[in-house]
């Protein structure tokens, strides 16, 4: 363990084997850095925050900050951040809300750049990689492998399902599928992110079925959104993404589905 001089790390902090603490960091009396987290230097790590193993936490970060809230006195919220993830400079996190479930939490591996902001009552999955000031507001959820473009937004209660890609300066205020591609002010769908398909090493003919239950559910004439997509299911039983697109969409949520551009390119 390797704690700098100018370094304060209250009572009650709990630190792992191999812990570094740079100058003039603050860690609070309530939180917890796993093994070998690295607090590079002037980091903030507030309320009831975990630190999760091999982290790497940059200049000028605030973790577990209280949620952005008016009036709020919530003290018991808590955030939690997986294991070998990198927080680069400016990162903010802030901790969970009585309205929200009381925790904030983030994945394993996750790679957030510059000025991103995770707020109260987030759940951000695994493998996530967040350009340079990306937000998200409140409660919203975050799947496994999301890519986001640099100063892209996102709504609170807005769901964003795994293996999707929103470009740069996207405002997402819709709920996008899983492996979707998602673009404009307000985002729109402009097709699958096959990219990000083919180097999960997917099959031609799982792709081909999850392009065909795009073009079903989003460019389909017959019947409503959700008839359509219990459609491409029973057209495509055995494909699990395919499956897994169709629950997205006909889970209960607070905001609407993230529609298809007119154009079919790309899908």
């Amino acid at each position: 363990m390797s704690i700098h001089p100018t370094a304060l790390v209250e009572d009650g902090a709990v630190l792992g084997a191999g812990v570094e603490v740079g100058p003039f960091c603050h860690v609070g009396p309530r939180a917890t850095l796993a093994e070998g987290v690295r607090l590079l230097s002037h980091v903030a790590v507030r309320g009831i925050t975990t630190i999760g193993a091999r982290t790497v936490v940059h200049p000028q970060s605030v973790l577990g900050g209280e949620g952005q809230i008016r009036g709020n006195d919530f003290t018991e919220g808590r955030l939690e951040i997986g294991p070998d993830c990198v927080l680069r400079e400016m990162v903010s996190m802030n901790v969970g809300s009585r309205m929200g479930g009381g925790i904030t939490m983030v994945g394993a591996r996750g790679y957030f750049m510059a000025n991103s902001h995770v707020g109260h009552d987030c759940h951000v999955g695994d493998d996530v990689t967040f350009a340079n000031s990306v937000a998200l507001g409140g409660h919203v959820t975050i799947g496994d492998r999301v890519i986001f473009g640099g100063l892209a937004a996102v709504q609170q209660f807005c769901r964003v399902g795994q293996g999707a890609m929103v470009g740069g300066l996207t405002g997402v205020n819709r709920d996008v599928i899983p492996y979707a591609m998602a673009f404009g002010d307000h985002a729109e769908l402009a097709g699958l992110n096959l990219v990000g398909l083919k180097r999960r090493g997917l099959s031609r003919d799982t792709i081909n079925a999850m392009r065909g239950t795009f073009r079903l559910v989003f460019y389909g004439q017959e019947g409503s959104l959700e008839s359509r997509a219990r459609a491409a299911r029973e057209r495509w039983p055995d494909v699990k993404e395919v499956d897994e697109m169709v629950e997205f969409i006909l889970a209960d949520s607070r905001q609407e589905l993230c529609l298809a551009r007119r154009r079919g390119e790309g899908a």
